[in-house]
């Protein structure tokens, strides 16, 4: 995403994007501002932030301390918005890797999970 930042600030990028009019039918560019992407996506970026720290909350000690020390990891398409490195939940500073190839991933994990499904649920009972 070239110019598109989560939640950071940053100086106004803009891109040109060619598509087709919806109401013409017709070619046409347009010229996106970076600040205008981060508006329209800020509050779903906000409940990305709020899962995490509910997440960091409901983990027992020992699980939240090691998100703490090694992070998170951020996959599917918010992945590629441009995040600082770390993030602060709170009082909680938390390091932010991006996966391998975050679109992909979170295809790749539903797979494997429908893999052990039977194992899965068992350990949900």
């Amino acid at each position: 995403m070239e110019i598109g930042y989560g939640l950071i600030e940053h100086e106004p990028e803009s891109l040109e994007v060619r598509g087709r009019d919806l109401v013409t039918g017709l070619p046409k560019t347009i010229t996106l501002v970076s600040h205008e992407i981060q508006g329209a996506m800020r509050e779903s970026l906000l409940h990305i932030l709020e899962a995490i720290r509910a997440t960091l909350e409901d983990s027992p000690p020992e699980l939240s301390g090691d998100i703490v020390d090694r992070g998170v990891i951020l996959t599917g398409g918010g992945a590629l918005f441009k995040w600082n490195t770390r993030m602060a939940f709170s009082e909680i500073v938390v390091p932010v890797h991006i996966a391998a190839n975050p679109l992909e991933s979170v295809a790749i994990g539903t797979g494997r999970s429908l893999e052990v499904i039977d194992k899965l649920q068992k350990t949900l009972k």
